[in-house]
């Protein structure tokens, strides 16, 4: 068994009590002085020529959302920690096989510190969220601040109408309910839905960032959240970090011996966090350089220079992570270095760093890029709609040549098998013989998911019918098969390292995911099909297909529903991973046929209708090839019914071949237990026929 729980040594139990002072201030000191310098080499502070909201709001809107991104980042981290870095407990029981040990006791210092930050910070989270809301009104309407009651209707319509307010109006929302939980929240099931919840609060600034809102918005969009997720992590961790620093050198009380080293256990943990942060952010930072800088002299700009000033902060914090993982944290396990020293080392400088890098991201997303973001003047009824250009006619090679890379969806792809690769070596570098099939299957099914979401299927998917209808049946019905046969949840559970100090890591996440009442629902065959079924009934015959295709969110959503209704209907089908319970073979062969037929039904209703469906999308987009909508909407509609018969013929095969491999084991397993006690069920059986004969015969004398 693998496990990640080191062995205490003395040496690093000791108390720090001045640390979070001397790590935090230097932090906080660098950040002020970076800031400040580069708001004024970036010149936004100057007053403009037409429109100046004044002074104040000129220097009070990129410190309030420095503000903000800084509170929003310990916040989420805090919860993150609290979640599966830290012991929830003080004291651990031997538990089940699968949980083998479960907290009790009173809460830990870490962790009770940690939902003390995560409150505090969500406060200011919360405030700073609605005093960026209010300055940045007052930034768009180029006015000083003032209390003239004509303004108070300016800004409930800038609430509710304009994009910007309404992302910041949700903002003010979202951070709030997180702060109230984080008050309320201790159990270890509700600090894990909140922390994810949590994230949530990254939705709204991608889509109010820096080039949302312009030219290429879906990239512009994904490249953003991307950003932030992984700055939240890795910035808000480093603080975090420092602020819980004195509590991860105290052991639990009387009881130490029983826990790891939990200043180098908690180090090493967010060191493996850390690192695919750093991966991220340089990943999608790249991305969002691209959009703004098109040309090599304008690396030489104001924004260029910001750019090469946060992308050299950015490799010397990476550097400094990659230094404490490979030095600092070993010594730390191994006795030679006290908790005060190594969370020194470990924290100062990446705190110092990453808050100069804050600094200059705050004041980059105020500094005019020189690409311009806007649109073209003149845009084509496509390009008003999707916020491309109408594609080309297709031709069978435009299915391999056109792409649209949706990088939200490219970084799940790589994440997914850069993990399922990782996972497939540790196994074989330990003696184990991993299915190198499923490897295969894992490995096509990536692929075939990276192609719809970016490949020509997409592409086209956004202007035809008949291309989203396909795209729609390759989520739900392709991929899925191929994703449920490479087995992701058995491989993690093999390679994931297990956790004997009661905390949570993916390991124990993933357990309680697959044993959890949710879980057995959503398994159910006949829930799985209810939802495969109702997903088109709700997505085609209601107006959920229009906004779903025309904002980018919903996009999204639509994307991910349909995977994972898909996955879930091949899982519960299939026996591949775990679920909490899995339903006899002939109610699955059943449940099958009946998805067969709604599919049959839907697709000739489909064809029969006359109704376009979100013909304010496919109605408008000025297309002269591929035929008029509506005769566009009809070869969808075959499409449907041709594409989901193969997948489910394909599925209905591996539930046969299942079924006869159980009948099986069972025949061999009669056998040899009839090996043993000589048949002793079949003479049984016979024996009880013979005595009903002979009961029988009794009886017809008597009645004689």
């Amino acid at each position: 068994m693998v496990t990640d729980t080191p062995k205490p040594t003395p040496s690093t139990l000791q108390p720090a009590p001045a640390l979070t002072r001397r790590l935090i201030l230097p932090g906080v000191v660098s950040m002020v002085v970076v800031f400040i310098a580069a708001v004024l080499y970036s010149g936004i502070a100057v007053p403009a020529e037409l429109a100046d909201p004044g002074a104040f709001v000129r220097w009070a809107l990129p410190a309030m959302r420095g503000t903000h991104h800084t509170a929003m980042s310990i916040t989420i981290a805090s919860l993150i920690f609290a979640a599966a870095l830290l012991p929830r407990s003080t004291k651990v029981r031997r538990g089940s096989a699968d949980d083998p040990r479960v907290e009790v006791g009173d809460e830990h210092p870490s962790f009770a510190r940690a939902m003390n930050v995560a409150a505090v910070a969500g406060v200011v989270w919360t405030m700073s969220a609605a005093g960026v809301m209010l300055l940045t009104f007052w930034d768009l309407a180029g006015v000083p601040m003032n209390l003239q009651p004509s303004y108070t209707t300016a800004i409930l319509d800038y609430i509710l109408q304009i994009t910007t307010g309404r992302a910041w109006a949700w903002m003010v929302v979202i951070s709030a309910l997180v702060t109230t939980l984080a008050l309320a929240v201790r159990s270890q099931n509700g600090v894990g839905l909140l922390a994810a919840f949590s994230l949530t609060g990254i939705v709204p600034l991608a889509f109010i960032g820096h080039a949302a809102g312009g030219d290429d918005h879906y990239t512009a969009v994904n490249a953003i959240g991307l950003h932030l997720l992984a700055v939240v992590i890795w910035f808000g961790g480093i603080i975090v970090l420092a602020l819980l620093a004195s509590t991860l050198s105290v052991p639990a009380p009387g009881r130490y011996e029983q826990r790891p080293v939990l200043a180098g256990t908690v180090l090493r943990r967010f060191s493996t966090l850390a690192t695919t942060a750093i991966i991220l952010v340089a990943g999608s930072g790249l991305v969002s350089a691209l959009i703004r800088i098109t040309e090599p002299a304008q690396w030489f700009t104001q924004y260029g220079a910001l750019v090469v000033l946060k992308v050299v902060l950015t490799l010397l914090l990476g550097y400094l992570g990659l230094l404490h993982r490979r030095r600092v944290i070993p010594r730390l396990l191994a006795g030679e270095l006290t908790a005060l020293a190594a969370a020194w080392r470990v924290v100062l400088a990446e705190v110092v760093l990453m808050g100069a890098v804050m600094s200059v991201a705050t004041v980059l997303a105020r500094t005019a890029p020189p690409t311009s973001d806007d649109p073209p003047a003149e845009m084509s009824p496509a390009r008003l709609l999707t916020g491309y250009d109408l594609p080309a006619p297709p031709t069978t090679g435009s299915w391999l040549t056109v792409w649209r890379v949706d990088w939200l969806w490219a970084a799940i792809c790589v994440f997914l098998l850069a993990f399922y690769l990782w996972a497939f070596i540790t196994l074989r570098r330990r003696g184990d013989k991993p299915n190198v099939a499923r490897l295969v299957s894992w490995i096509v099914g990536i692929i075939a998911l990276f192609y719809v979401t970016s490949g020509a299927i997409s592409v086209y998917g956004m202007v035809q019918f008949s291309v989203h209808m396909v795209d729609h049946m390759s989520l739900t019905m392709i991929v899925p098969i191929f994703l449920v046969l490479g087995t992701p949840v058995s491989l993690a559970l093999q390679v994931l390292p297990t956790r004997t100090d009661g905390t949570r890591g993916a390991r124990e996440w993933i357990l309680w995911l697959v044993h959890s009442k949710y879980s057995a629902v959503v398994t159910h065959p006949i829930f799985t099909a209810v939802m495969f079924a109702g997903s088109i009934i709700v997505f085609y015959f209601s107006p959920v297909l229009e906004p779903a295709m025309k904002y980018h969110a919903g996009h999204e959503i639509m994307n991910f529903h349909f995977l994972i209704t898909g996955y879930l209907f091949a899982l519960s089908l299939i026996d591949a991973d775990p679920v909490p319970k899995r339903y006899p073979y002939p109610m699955r062969l059943l449940v099958l046929l009946a998805t067969v037929a709604f599919h049959a039904f839907f697709g000739v209703a489909l064809m029969g209708t006359t109704t376009l469906l979100a013909p304010d999308w496919f109605g408008n987009m000025g297309r002269t090839w591929g035929g008029s909508a509506l005769e566009d909407q009809v070869v969808g509609a075959g499409a449907m019914w041709g594409i989901g018969e193969i997948p489910t013929l394909v599925i209905a095969m591996f539930v046969m071949v299942s079924w006869m491999r159980q009948d099986k084991r069972e025949t061999k397993r009669y056998d040899r237990q009839a090996d043993r006690d000589g048949d002793a069920e079949l003479a049984a059986y016979n024996q009880m026929f013979a005595k009903l004969k002979e009961q029988d015969a009794t009886q017809h004398n008597h009645e004689r």
